[in-house]
């Protein structure tokens, strides 16, 4: 793939006057809970075809999670390997695994679909699958608030394509294509309750502003709630590791395996492991990948899916090797040197530093001993949670500018960028369908290598 960018930073004559519409636009309560970012001076622009490829990968990212879906329940079954449920079963409570295998749940999927993507220096490449992610609410604002308030002259930093740069449009899936697609995936229910933890009580805000544009169906509640009632539909905004926080949680999925109230997404922890995107790669499952996703879609998830290890200190036989690494032994991992150790180490899931990078270590960027005690940490850790190693895929540097309210003027900014695609699984079985509704830009300054919303990240709608 060749990588075309058109440096086009087209300011106005008054690049201020449109920065500070957008801040004013701000609802009162903000977006996040104590959290601030920068205000760019548009929508982050892609070319036409990087959009189509964004637009389309919804359908192989709905048919990698029934494939995932399967493979666990013919793991268990006895008919795939038992070691894929092994891992994904490992360090959650037996009740938990219970209301995973319910089979009220048996063919339910989360209904929001969001990739974490990063523009590298030569493609893109998914790093993660978020099934229950924060930002919906925010992307709905950005949209919207970039739609109404950023003039022609505004759009344009640094056009990033595949193919040819094109002219500025809308953003991606519209001004109101999130709204609209996070009403449709709850169908005709008469309520629809946001149920928001305090572990997630920083995306409050965001669920409040969400839920008010929808209308009065739509309410936000908190983790004390108990009012369900028969025929409503529940949208789960907090994280299954963290249900001993959350006292309406058993009633609430106690309620969903009745049948009383739909509730996505569903209470099934296999969506919430890092590690699926390791079994994609693992060459024991390159039959059912093939049959399940079809040639097209697992070849294009392998050419844009990191190669991805899960991190098993399980001894193996004299003459075998970790594949791709050539190592015997995890411990080896240690002796790479820095050239070699462009890897990604974090924690699969079910842990409260499974999100917001906590847990992420580039190999890269630390020293030998720093690199040695996350090896030591993932190894020690991994039999009460799986840990994943991925490829580092260098993140191009694009130039982007932001708004400096204190200096009044704009900045320029060289920067690293993740894209964040929303989609909305609206239908059910065979029919459901993969929509997309909007895509997140964070750029994050290029001296920054992990990328995540920080405060002196820009965050922007991404638009054609």
């Amino acid at each position: 793939m060749r990588a075309a960018a058109q440096h086009e930073w087209a300011q106005s004559a008054e690049p201020g006057a449109t920065a500070a519409t957008i801040r004013a636009a701000l609802p009162p309560g903000g977006l996040f809970a104590e959290q601030a970012w920068r205000i760019g001076l548009g929508p982050f622009p892609l070319g036409e075809e990087l959009a189509a490829e964004l637009e389309s990968l919804g359908r192989a990212l709905l048919q990698f999670n029934r494939a995932v879906n399967l493979l666990y329940r013919l793991s268990v079954a006895g008919r795939q390997p038992g070691w894929v449920a092994e891992w994904l079963d490992r360090g959650k409570p037996p009740e938990l695994i219970e209301l995973e295998r319910h089979q009220t749940f048996k063919h339910e999927l989360p209904r929001v679909i969001r990739p974490d993507i990063l523009l590298t220096e030569d493609g893109w490449s998914i790093t993660e699958l978020d099934a229950v992610p924060g930002g919906i609410g925010l992307t709905a604002w950005l949209n919207r608030a970039y739609a109404q308030n950023a003039g022609p002259g505004m759009r344009r930093a640094e056009v990033v394509d595949l193919g040819e740069p094109v002219g500025g449009g809308g953003p991606l899936g519209g001004d109101a294509g999130m709204l609209d697609g996070f009403a449709a995936i709850f169908g005709e229910a008469p309520r629809v309750h946001i149920v928001v933890s305090e572990e997630a009580r920083a995306y409050r805000p965001e669920m409040l502003w969400l839920a008010e544009q929808l209308g009065p169906r739509f309410h936000v509640r908190t983790a004390n709630f108990a009012g369900f009632a028969d025929g409503d539909a529940v949208y789960r905004f907090f994280e299954l590791f963290d249900l001993a926080n959350v006292p309406c949680a058993a009633p609430l999925f106690a309620g969903a395996v009745a049948r009383r109230w739909r509730l996505t997404p569903p209470p099934k922890p296999v969506f919430e492991e890092k590690l699926l995107l390791a079994l994609l790669w693992n060459r024991n499952l390159q039959s059912f990948w093939r049959q399940e996703l079809g040639a097209a879609f697992f070849r294009r998830l392998l050419e844009h899916v990191p190669y991805t290890w899960v991190v098993d200190p399980a001894p193996l036989p004299p003459q075998a090797s970790i594949p791709e690494l050539g190592l015997t032994d995890w411990q080896q991992l240690k002796t790479l040197s820095q050239r070699e150790r462009n890897l990604i180490l974090k924690v699969s899931g079910f842990a409260d530093s499974a999100w917001g990078a906590r847990s992420v270590a580039l190999g890269s960027d630390l020293s030998a001993g720093d690199w040695s005690a996350a090896v030591d940490a993932a190894l020690a850790g991994s039999a009460r949670n799986p840990w994943v190693l991925q490829r580092y895929h260098r993140p191009r540097v694009v130039t982007s500018a932001w708004y400096d309210f204190a200096r009044d003027q704009a900045v320029a900014m060289t920067a690293r960028v993740r894209l964040c695609p929303y989609y909305f699984v609206v239908g059910d079985g065979d029919a459901a369908r993969a929509r997309l509704g909007g895509v997140l830009a964070t750029l994050c300054p290029a001296d920054k290598k992990i990328i995540h919303g920080m405060r002196d990240a820009i965050l922007v709608p991404c638009q054609v």
